[in-house]
């Protein structure tokens, strides 16, 4: 098998990966915003936009396949900003529900969020096969697991809402979420850059963060 057979193969597998998680995201973000819309949820309106975000990154993630590695740093580093956005707004509308009050529906969020767990474990053991990762693929992956750990958490959230009535499980959750999203924003921004480093063979100096 020749080399170029190899790469041709590798870019195939990643088409395809980032095809399979980018409409299992846009169905899960759908799913999201609608629950929650019913079931008067931060948490669930919060993974229903990171959702989106992530859909958004799979797409230029597909794009960037085909492109430089300058082009996939900005692609990713596109992705860390918006992440870094949906937190702020998650955050914001979390001290809204706190002040004016809410509602959120324990038994909708608990399973919203099963189908949700789901599905981003599908994607993301999806991702960790893909072989030979570009920074948009480590991207990619962060997400998902950005994902499924937050699913984990609107679950006992879920638990919690159903046994007390309270609020204050969705808001916690949905600004952890935010939190969440706030490190892998960092993270994906700071692999954007090292990707640098490592396309150069040279170490990180102070001052040079906003190289391309």
């Amino acid at each position: 098998m020749s080399g170029d057979h190899d790469i041709d193969l590798g870019s195939a597998g990643k088409r395809r990966t980032l095809w399979v998680v980018l409409w299992l995201n846009v169905a899960i973000a759908i799913g999201f915003f609608v629950v929650g819309y019913f079931a008067d949820s931060n948490a669930l309106l919060a993974n229903g936009l990171d959702n989106s975000s992530d859909a958004i990154v799979y797409a230029l993630s597909l794009l960037a396949l085909a492109r430089s590695r300058i082009w996939q740093r900005g692609a990713a580093r596109f992705s860390g900003v918006m992440l870094l956005v949906f937190a702020a707004g998650v955050i914001a509308d979390a001290v809204r529900r706190f002040v004016e009050g809410s509602e959120p529906g324990g038994f909708m969020m608990l399973a919203m969020a099963a189908v949700a767990a789901v599905v981003n474990l599908i994607c993301l053991r999806m991702l960790q096969r893909t072989e030979d990762k570009d920074v948009s693929m480590r991207a990619a992956t962060t997400f998902s697991f950005n994902d499924f750990i937050a699913n984990g958490g609107i679950i006992i959230a879920g638990i919690v809402v159903m046994l007390t009535g309270a609020n204050w499980p969705d808001l916690v959750v949905g600004v952890a979420v935010a939190c969440i999203a706030l490190y892998g924003g960092i993270q994906i921004l700071r692999d954007a850059h090292m990707d640098i480093h490592d396309e150069e063979g040279s170490e990180h100096r102070k001052g040079d963060q906003f190289r391309t």
